[in-house]
């Protein structure tokens, strides 16, 4: 018998289901973190790369996700063909583990691969260029009210160098002054385009070059 103050779930889980190139997506989310939660912002850009296959072909290009968290857009690349590396930090990758193989495995051209990664640390020594080499960084929902922003910037300068041919995509809702600043900052440091923005849900999508 337990106490009736005693809580009777103490580690709370919600799924979502999703249909992206034509897989239905099961995603297990967890409740006590932000790595552990769907963003709009991923689902717009499943939602963008879906629809315009031809403008951004990731069939057998290596894509590189940064703050991955429940795993959705990676697993979205890897159904559309891309050779995918899941990154967040360490305690989010069981769950995104999870997520990636129940969703990919049997349905996808290249088994999605999980891997550690701190914004703004040990970037060369973990990732040393040009061994590791991506034809895309996705990124959704990664700018929100933290400390990392500059250790942010950081690592997609460090992915998108000047003359790497990488493209980043990056789509983020806008909720706070610190997402216009780190807009322009962006800015400052890529060739951005904006390629699609959704009022209603207040999310804009960028594609971004390194400058030279």
């Amino acid at each position: 018998m337990r106490n009736v103050w005693e809580p009777s779930v103490y580690y709370s889980l919600g799924k979502e289901s999703f249909c992206f190139a034509g897989h239905e997506i099961s995603i297990r989310e967890s409740m006590d973190t932000y790595g552990a939660l769907i963003w709009p912002g991923a689902v717009a850009l499943c939602q963008f790369l879906e629809n315009n296959q031809q403008q951004v072909n990731l069939m057998d290009k290596a894509v590189l996700e940064i703050g991955a968290g429940t795993g959705l857009l990676s697993i979205v690349a890897s159904l559309l063909g891309a050779w995918v590396t899941a990154t967040d930090l360490p305690e989010i990758l069981p769950n995104l583990t999870f997520n990636l193989l129940r969703n990919t495995k049997g349905r996808s051209r290249y088994t999605p691969q999980v891997a550690t990664l701190t914004w703004g640390q040990d970037l060369d020594r973990d990732f040393p260029s040009p061994s590791y080499h991506y034809d895309y960084v996705l990124a959704a929902d990664v700018v929100y009210p933290h400390q990392c922003l500059d250790e942010l910037l950081e690592t997609m300068h460090h992915f998108c160098r000047p003359g790497s041919g990488t493209t980043l995509l990056w789509a983020n809702k806008v909720r706070f002054q610190s997402d216009l600043r780190f807009t322009e900052s962006f800015k400052s440091h890529f060739n951005t385009t904006l390629l699609c923005e959704l009022p209603q849900q207040e999310v804009r999508i960028y594609t971004a070059t390194a400058k030279e």
